[in-house]
């Protein structure tokens, strides 16, 4: 079947968008040393980059819900790849180009940025909008794809720092900057679909006044804050806890969270049809906060690996399973809504990981009192859930994959 009419070609290159979401927030963090020594910025205006980054992700997550339905989602996504692609090119050269090399890693990661909150917000219900029958299942191995992108933009990139010499990030950087370009291409041919029919979907306004919405809102959030709380610092406690090098330790942490969370979107792809999502979703909340309080108590260093590497298993449903059940329950939510619900995801990736460090700050820099604190994300979601079994009619949230 061509191109045009055969949506797994849909599916496959939303799943290299999420690969370049990955580029985009793994790269340039495993070189925040290198800028340091080739061009003198300090440290902490370094790490701003990373709230540069997802500050721009949240600004394009609000706006991107009242522009994407007017420009369309095939430009709207096209443009994404292109940018992020121009930001990876310009992070290898602004910096050298510019009179300031500090505004030159601004403007790259903000060019970055802009697509990566893009991808976010119309990859999502350029998938659902697919005639497949398996929504929640096709939306899980979308998600996985991150998680394999991270793994491999981890992996590679210190493996060519390794043997070639940490001297080549810049070739290695307009390497990466070929897959979201490349894609940019593929999607000018793959079908794509709208959610709904123009003027039937569900305005900011309506959605903000809907109570159920603001329960799906709060779900993203916590789903959003239990990933990157304990995958921000996975490192660190790798580095801690088993005492091993960092660079080593740079590599474990976040690869074998990030393996877990891709093998636990694999596995509901499989079960996906014979599951009940919202229980489901329960689950994998209970195992998280049982997760959590392994990585934070266990007297074991070993343990605490294992029960960090758990906490990605645990939250690997979290995300996309949101996003099933609100397209489900909503199904005029449209691009407002997945636009809006990236939105609190991402309010979630930052909250999260900020709780543990400010935690583990106040209490003697104690990483384990830090994660323990995050145990509260799971345990909200558990509460929201309880609403939304509330709010919505039973039928709604059984197996839908038939």
């Amino acid at each position: 079947m061509r191109i045009r009419n055969n949506y797994r070609h849909t599916v496959a290159a939303a799943g290299f968008g999420y690969i370049t979401q990955a580029i985009v927030n793994n790269f340039a963090p495993l070189l925040f040393i290198t800028f340091h020594a080739t061009y003198g910025i300090s440290l902490a205006r370094i790490g701003l980059l990373v709230s540069v980054n997802f500050g721009t992700q949240l600004l394009v997550d609000l706006f991107a819900a009242k522009f994407v339905d007017k420009i369309g989602y095939r430009a709207s996504v096209i443009a994404a790849h292109i940018l992020a692609a121009l930001g990876l090119v310009g992070l290898g050269i602004l910096p050298d180009l510019l009179p300031s090399a500090y505004a030159g890693l601004c403007i790259a990661v903000v060019a970055y940025a802009v697509g990566g909150g893009l991808i976010e917000t119309v990859i999502s219900p350029v998938v659902e909008a697919c005639p497949f029958a398996r929504k929640s299942a096709t939306m899980s191995l979308l998600h996985s794809f991150y998680c394999w992108g991270s793994v491999l933009v981890i992996l590679v990139s210190t493996l060519l720092f390794w043997g070639l010499g940490i001297d080549v990030w810049r070739i290695v950087a307009f390497a990466w900057a070929a897959v979201p370009l490349c894609n940019a291409v593929y999607f000018c041919f793959v079908p794509i679909e709208s959610l709904t029919e123009e003027g039937e979907g569900m305005g900011i306004g309506k959605l903000l006044a809907t109570k159920i919405f603001w329960v799906f809102a709060l779900l993203m959030v916590c789903a959003g804050a239990a990933e990157l709380a304990i995958s921000q610092w996975a490192s660190a406690f790798a580095e801690t806890g088993l005492r091993v090098p960092k660079a080593v330790g740079d590599v474990a942490g976040p690869c074998l969270f990030a393996v877990l969370m891709g093998i636990a979107r694999l596995i509901y792809v499989k079960i996906g049809g014979r599951v009940h999502l919202q229980k489901y979703i329960a689950l994998c909340a209970l195992l998280c906060v049982g997760s959590y309080l392994l990585a934070a108590l266990s007297p074991w260093a070993p343990l605490s690996l294992v029960g960090c590497a758990l906490c990605g298993f645990s939250v690997g449903v979290m995300w996309p399973g949101v996003y099933s059940l609100s397209s489900q329950t909503c199904p005029k939510g449209g691009t407002a809504m997945f636009a809006l619900l990236a939105l609190a995801g991402d309010c979630g990736c930052t909250v999260g990981p900020t709780v543990v460090g400010l935690v583990s700050g106040a209490l003697e820099d104690n990483l384990s009192w830090g994660l323990l604190a995050a145990v509260i994300f799971p345990l909200v979601m558990l509460v929201g859930l309880w609403m939304l079994r509330r709010i919505t009619a039973p039928k709604a949230l059984y197996p839908q994959d038939k």
